[in-house]
């Protein structure tokens, strides 16, 4: 007699049928992938949010983008910090340039922007993105190229 054998596509002894796991109540636990603003601030900046940037802003006719992470002193004294992290980007041959400061060394913490326009001293200091709830790396790029915009320094307008 031929002896019966089971289908190819068994579960193993240690995993449960999704239908048994339905009958029982139980929710099928997806291994969730790290989110890529959980790394560490400097890796996420160099890694992510920089080419992110140079990305979105050669869509925008940006094609002399220089961006870089740097840590120097804030253009202003009175917010209790020396130094920060700051992202500056300069473009048009260095005649405009913005800042993004983040004070805590956390994409999450306090947000600052400034820009500067042929040779000038930085502007205000004002806040970006701090009404957000949830910080993204989309979000984060999406809110400063609307800054710049804003600035009538893209193509958009």
């Amino acid at each position: 007699m031929a002896e019966k054998k089971p289908p190819a596509s068994a579960p193993n002894s240690d995993e449960k049928p999704a239908t048994v796991a339905a009958e029982t109540g139980e929710k099928a636990v997806k291994e969730k992938k790290a989110a890529v603003e959980d790394k560490p601030f400097n890796e996420f900046i160099e890694q992510d949010y920089l080419p992110a940037l140079q990305v979105a802003l050669a869509k925008q006719g940006v094609n002399d983008l220089e961006v870089a992470l740097v840590k120097q002193k804030l253009p202003v004294a009175g917010l209790g910090v020396d130094d920060c992290w700051q992202v500056v980007g300069k473009f048009q041959k260095g005649q405009r340039q913005f800042y993004v400061y983040f004070p805590k060394q956390d994409i999450k913490g306090p947000r600052v922007f400034s820009y500067a326009e042929n040779g000038t001293r930085t502007t205000t200091i004002e806040p970006f993105l701090m009404d957000e709830r949830k910080i993204t790396l989309d979000l984060l790029v999406f809110g400063l190229v609307q800054r710049l915009n804003a600035q009538k320094w893209l193509k958009l307008n």
